[in-house]
């Protein structure tokens, strides 16, 4: 067969490019490390390396995720260990405060180092974060949830909790709301709470009180009666519908008992006085501390004063019991998430791994196969280069 000069001049030059392309595509993978340099090099495995990078990128954010909760947590962790060293002051003067020997001055003395307690409370609830945002507001970050005005303190926050996606089927809450924390105390033994009526005239003084688990919620009260000095001291219990449910002789330090509830009186109080019991319901530790600083600054000139003070401070110290025990509580909350997003840090951490090694496999390129290739390469292009050259120079007139 006869084949003309530009015929073989095509089909060398055809060849030798073809040859350059894939010494090329061998040195750009040799350059990147990568095997594939186009879907078309192996479609199946470019799809599948295609679903790989997007979950690696997907685990990626995961973990950028879990490393945001760790730090908003920690931090309200944090926060919540001065909340409780703050309360545990407050307690400790409390007690300091209900001791008989302190005096008017001394107790108004107290009263404004707890009115400083309280504006550290204050700074505390309104803790933030690195990027500015405050760690008790709910979904509202950027709006300082606590406002100090007018000898109280408001909510501004909502109770909502942010959700944060540390992995493909788990969430984790990054903070507490302001509302939870602050606000949701249970007075009293956190069953009921029980109070002296504030025009009492004797010397009786109100214990919290305990519940058997029988509590009968409602609102009690118990009155006092003595009709003569040389009577006995007697009590009744009404209840929310002045139905008597209990009665009897009174004795300081003795337990009276009804509707599964029990709590002792000590002192002796006066014909008329009444206390009550009902079932506990929110305040806020806010309130606690500024009714404690109302009990101090109010001056005690006699044995009805000093029954007052000491109703308050007995109602005081149950209820800093009940916001610490709440501090607890939201504390071990956070611990567990803290462990949660350890956990789910490490299943991500072997998530990318194996994805790492998926990748690998797909796309990672055999170095030593490739040098050897790209030399074999090079030869049959080079030989195919000088063989074209030699052949280009023949003509029938070098016969002749």
């Amino acid at each position: 067969m006869r084949i003309s000069t530009s015929l073989f001049q095509q089909q060398s030059i055809e060849g030798m490019l073809r040859q350059q392309t894939q010494v090329s595509k061998t040195q750009r993978q040799i350059a990147s490390g990568e095997r594939m340099q186009t879907p078309a090099d192996d479609p199946v495995a470019a799809a599948r390396l295609l679903e790989v990078r997007e979950a690696s990128g997907r685990t990626a954010q995961f973990q950028t995720n879990a490393d945001l909760a760790t730090a908003r947590l920690s931090q309200e962790e944090n926060a919540l260990a001065g909340v409780n060293n703050v309360l545990q002051g407050v307690r400790e003067l409390a007690v300091q405060a209900n001791n008989g020997a302190q005096n008017n001055e001394n107790r108004a003395i107290i009263a404004q180092e707890v009115r400083q307690r309280l504006n550290e409370l204050v700074g505390l609830a309104n803790s933030q974060d690195a990027s500015g945002e405050y760690l008790f507001a709910g979904a509202k970050g950027r709006t300082q949830p606590f406002i100090q005005a007018g000898g109280g303190v408001s909510y501004q926050g909502d109770q909502a909790q942010r959700l944060i996606s540390i992995g493909p089927s788990a969430q984790v809450a990054d903070s507490h709301s302001g509302s939870e924390v602050f606000l949701a105390i249970r007075e009293g033994n956190g069953v009921f709470a029980t109070e002296a009526n504030p025009v009492n005239r004797g010397s009786g003084v109100i214990a919290p009180g305990s519940a058997n688990g029988a509590f009968i919620p409602g609102n009690y009260t118990l009155q006092f009666s003595q009709a003569t000095p040389d009577d006995p001291l007697t009590y009744q219990v009404l209840d929310s519908q002045h139905t008597v449910v209990a009665n009897g002789d009174f004795a300081s330090g003795e337990e009276i008992a009804f509707g599964g509830a029990q709590a002792s009186i000590t002192g002796v109080p006066a014909d008329g006085d009444s206390f009550t019991l009902r079932a506990s319901a929110h305040r806020d530790m806010f309130t606690i501390a500024q009714h404690f600083i109302e009990a101090l600054e109010r001056p005690i000139n006699d044995t009805t004063s000093q029954a007052r003070f000491h109703n308050d401070m007995n109602k005081t110290l149950t209820d800093l019991d009940q916001a610490m025990g709440k501090v607890l509580e939201v504390r071990a909350e956070t611990g567990a998430r803290l462990n949660a997003v350890d956990r789910e840090r490490q299943v991500n951490e072997e998530t990318s791994l194996q994805l790492a090694r998926e990748q690998s496999s797909l796309n990672d390129l055999d170095l030593a196969e490739a040098i050897g290739r790209l030399n074999q390469q090079l030869t049959g292009l080079e030989a195919a280069q000088r063989t074209y050259a030699r052949l280009q120079g023949l003509s029938l007139f070098n016969f002749l």
